[in-house]
């Protein structure tokens, strides 16, 4: 019962970015029309289809992971799965900070610091 928080954050990120990947998966045209846009005055303008897919593939990495270490503290105590499922929820929050802070949109970025500080809580945690 002593990793009752580490779970509750690995749950929280799975549903983050599964709900996302999910999204972008089944609504990719309507996503990439408002990233061109929001992208538009920025380097990656010609490479908005690419980087979607990167998020993409990270957001669904991180959270199969994370499900995937939820299981594995239940089961046996073990925290190697959550933690890389915490390491790449970082990796994918960074990227996406990357591309709000490239694309001037302030408001985004912050939202995005506030998912980074429970997954750098949950590196913390299963380190």
């Amino acid at each position: 019962m002593n990793n009752v928080a580490s779970m509750l954050i690995l749950v929280f990120l799975a549903v983050s970015f599964i709900q996302s990947g999910y999204d972008k998966i089944f609504y990719w045209k309507d996503n990439l029309d408002w990233l061109k846009e929001h992208f538009a005055q920025t380097k990656l303008k010609n490479h908005v289809p690419l980087a979607l897919l990167n998020v993409l593939i990270l957001e669904m990495i991180s959270g199969i992971l994370c499900i995937v270490g939820c299981i594995q503290l239940i089961v046996n105590n073990e925290r190697l799965f959550g933690f890389y499922g915490a390491i790449f929820s970082c990796i994918t929050l960074i990227m996406l900070l990357f591309g709000q802070r490239l694309a001037k949109d302030y408001d985004g970025a912050r939202t995005i610091v506030i998912y980074f500080i429970p997954a750098v809580m949950a590196v913390f945690w299963l380190n």
